[in-house]
């Protein structure tokens, strides 16, 4: 299902001469690979990369991959989400590559996102907890401050160390149960200090492309 929806992302909305930026996790590891196919069929992109594992993986299929500062915008990004709800607000960030795809998100004309079936909910916080990147400074009382907006914050860890982000930062997993207000909690997870950002993609996605179980694929947007 994660192939089928992202193939049909990238042969639908990916063109010739496109500043393309390539998203995180198991779907987006099946838009990059038909990214490759394209180039390697003659198609020119120029591509940016939301982490080092995707930099990776673009640039061992002769993907042209350069650093954001480079181009002037990005005509479309192609990422996964953990979360959709029906207004097209995203939970996105336990792949840990947050920050950068939101970064990326934003320096984008369109961000198509590709999901199966099993990542829709009717209220965002349902089926995940909220990552939120912080600094490694102090980051204990950070997870306090954000206990007092009514979550419970774990740690993400990688074996016995916590789990590093490309960016250096830590990242903790947020159970805030079903999240009413979006944009509100958005605004006051930000506001703490340590906080760098969240998972709330919130009025970001242009398209949500949704593989069925029955091999149908839907659109929500546009």
């Amino acid at each position: 299902m994660k192939k089928l929806v992202a193939e049909k992302a990238v042969t639908d909305y990916v063109k010739d001469g496109m500043r393309v930026g390539l998203g995180t996790g198991s779907t987006a590891y099946h838009a990059i690979n038909k990214i490759g196919e394209l180039v390697e069929d003659g198609m020119s992109l120029t591509c940016v990369a939301t982490s080092v594992k995707s930099r990776s993986q673009a640039l061992g299929l002769g993907i042209e991959v350069v650093d954001l500062n480079e181009v002037p915008y990005l005509d479309l990004t192609i990422d996964g989400a953990d979360e959709v709800s029906p207004e097209m607000y995203l939970v996105k960030g336990l792949g840990g590559a947050l920050l950068m795809e939101k970064v990326v998100a934003a320096a984008s004309k369109a961000v198509v996102i590709v999901v199966d079936e099993s990542k829709l909910v009717d209220t965002l916080g349902t089926r995940s907890p909220l990552p939120v990147e912080v600094l490694r400074f102090g980051h204990t009382k950070t997870a306090a401050a954000l206990a007092r907006l009514g979550c419970e914050p774990v740690l993400r860890m990688s074996g016995d160390e916590p789990f590093a982000t490309d960016c250096g930062n830590l990242i903790y997993d947020c159970g805030f149960g079903p999240i009413d207000k979006p944009h509100w909690l958005e605004a006051a997870v930000n506001t703490v200090p340590g906080v760098i950002d969240n998972g709330l993609f919130l009025d970001v996605a242009t398209t949500v492309l949704v593989s069925r179980k029955d091999g149908s694929i839907t659109k929500m947007g546009e």
